[in-house]
């Protein structure tokens, strides 16, 4: 199955862009504006003619984060509760992306990104 486009200013292969770009980048975010998977929230305000929309907690069983490095498509949810690896390939994940969560994801909290209020790992 071919993998979804995927938006953003300068990416590679596995979604890094220009705002972006250590080892673990490699996520893409499907906005809940437009539908379309885009690399960061400032690839977005770049390119797209609309303003950025969070999901509601409501939608959090709808697939909209991508996982760069095998095209794995999780729900809000499993990306949350992830533990920042991929459940597809086991790629990690960039655990500093909890401070934007709050951008894609409606009422987002440490705990439910997956981290205490120490923002160390949940076990």
């Amino acid at each position: 199955m071919p993998r979804p486009e995927v938006r953003g200013i300068n990416l590679d292969e596995e979604t890094r862009c220009d705002h972006y770009r250590t080892v673990l980048d490699v996520i893409a975010i499907r906005m809940k504006c437009c539908g379309v998977f885009y690399a960061c929230k400032d690839c977005h305000q770049a390119l797209a003619d609309h303003p950025l929309a969070v999901w509601p907690k409501a939608e959090w069983n709808q697939k909209a984060v991508l996982c760069g490095a095998c095209g794995y498509e999780m729900s809000v949810e499993e990306y949350l509760a992830s533990g920042y690896g991929c459940p597809g390939c086991s790629a990690a994940f960039n655990p500093g992306c909890r401070k934007h969560a709050h951008f894609y994801f409606e009422s987002v909290d440490r705990g439910e990104a997956g981290f205490n209020e120490r923002g160390r790992p949940l076990q």
